[in-house]
């Protein structure tokens, strides 16, 4: 059994923004329109969207986005993200790419030196190749490669997977890598959801800890946990066989098939089960949730991980102890822990224990129990 760290992290937040008010305008613009068709044919009409509603029910301020034009036409209220030649790099694996050079960077450690790459993600462009094939290709990593996913805990689970190949042996360095281009997935004209997303992408390098080597400022991996539980409350049906549902196969309906959600049921049952893996997952090491430095939790929602740490706490627990990058990024899926984590480390101690945990649809968790060298 080999110790495991995480030697390199690397973040790659896209730089066009949009805020609240940009969002709401355009969302109710299309809704006067739409509600003008609705009106007419006797259909319900739709309520209009407001700021206030969007930080009371989320904690988002703005969000960063690969494409932002084409989510902010009413006409069209999607990314415009032409398609590419097979033969070139896909818009996932060139962003996937873009934080993994930077945990390489961090780790010190080339390309080469790695022999799996892992790409977690809560959606990807396609089926096959898998992206982290390609990204293996274009860096010029070693061995192999393959995409898996758990929705918002696809890089916990994928970091669960790695340092347990790690740990056994069956590999010596491991590159877990999740690009989050969810806007490309997501309804714009649902108001339950239009404004809770935003794109970025985080790699992590995970290696065995060589006897006698410190690596101080880096994290040793003691444990990773993960957790499902069959729910339909967060739930995207947009698949490989959407189409074969089609009258006409060949135009396909997206109406219902984008990501949808029961907001009030996913907050207070994730909440539960949250709370309830962290204490237990904890309990098994000795351990209390006051012994933990520093909570980088699943950056979904500003109140959930409010109540997630009161309820382990007994007590409200403020940005030092549990810290939110949120209200500027808006939530990132798989990628928004390990954001937070790679913002708010460096005045840790050796010594200190950190919890890396998120929370995704499923319900799913993933959780990794860390320890500063």
């Amino acid at each position: 059994m080999h110790r495991v760290i995480i030697s390199g992290i690397g973040v790659e937040i896209p730089e066009p923004s949009i805020t609240n008010e940009e969002l709401v305008d355009s969302f109710n613009a299309w809704v006067e329109m739409e509600n003008v068709r609705r009106q007419a044919s006797g259909e319900t009409l739709l309520q209009k969207s407001d700021s206030a509603f969007i930080v009371h029910a989320s904690g988002v301020q703005t969000r960063h986005v690969i494409e932002r034009e084409g989510i902010l036409d009413p006409t069209r209220m999607a990314p415009r993200i032409p398609a590419r030649p097979d033969d070139a790099l896909s818009l996932e694996a060139e962003f996937g790419i873009g934080s993994a050079r930077k945990a390489l960077d961090h780790a010190g450690v080339e390309p080469s030196d790695i022999d799996l790459v892992i790409c977690s993600a809560s959606h990807h462009q396609r089926p096959y190749p898998a992206i982290a094939i390609e990204m293996q290709q274009a860096m010029g990593t070693k061995g192999a490669g393959f995409d898996m996913g758990l929705g918002c805990s696809s890089a916990a689970a994928a970091l669960h997977i790695a340092v347990n190949l790690v740990r056994a042996g069956a590999h010596r360095r491991v590159l877990v890598t999740t690009p989050e281009i969810i806007t490309g997935h997501l309804n714009f004209r649902d108001r339950q959801t239009h404004f809770i997303f935003g794109d970025a992408s985080v790699s992590m390098v995970v290696e065995g800890l060589a006897q006698g080597d410190k690596r101080p400022g880096r994290f040793e991996v003691l444990d990773t946990r993960t957790w499902t539980q069959m729910s339909n409350n967060i739930r995207t049906n947009l698949g490989y066989y959407t189409r074969t549902a089609q009258d006409d196969p060949y135009m396909i309906n997206l109406e219902g098939n984008l990501i949808k959600q029961v907001g009030n049921k996913v907050f207070k049952e994730v909440t539960v089960a949250g709370h309830q893996f962290i204490v237990e997952f904890l309990a098994e090491h000795g351990l209390t949730p006051q012994a933990i430095r520093r909570f980088w939790l699943h950056q979904a929602n500003a109140r959930m991980n409010a109540m997630i740490l009161k309820l382990s706490f007994g007590h409200e627990v403020g940005h030092d102890r549990a810290p939110m990058v949120l209200e500027r990024l808006g939530n990132t899926a798989g990628a928004g822990a390990v954001v937070a984590l790679a913002e708010n480390h460096a005045d840790m101690n050796a010594g200190d224990y950190g919890l890396l945990c998120a929370f995704g649809a499923g319900y799913s968790i993933g959780g990794a129990l860390l320890r500063m060298l």
